[in-house]
């Protein structure tokens, strides 16, 4: 290998050396930004979830103290 060959791959390393890393950053930024995605998902889908079953138990909750109170019995003060 001539010296001066070696001497201009370092000239461009160090010119243009940066980018290199600049691809596995913007690769990791990516996978977090899919990783952010992906949980901000699966809140939304356990608080739909959480809302549904809330609904259901207050609906369930006036059902069985409209029953009660018919028949009489209503909780003890």
């Amino acid at each position: 290998m001539h010296p001066n060959q070696f001497y201009d791959w370092q000239k461009q390393f160090f010119e243009n050396g940066v980018k290199a890393f600049e691809a596995d950053e913007k690769r990791v930024e990516t996978k977090l930004r899919e990783q952010v995605a992906a949980l901000e998902a699966k809140l939304q889908r356990k608080d739909s979830v959480l809302a549904e079953l809330m609904d259901e138990h207050v609906t369930l909750k006036k059902t069985l103290g409209r029953s009660k109170s018919a028949l009489g019995g209503g909780r003890p003060s």
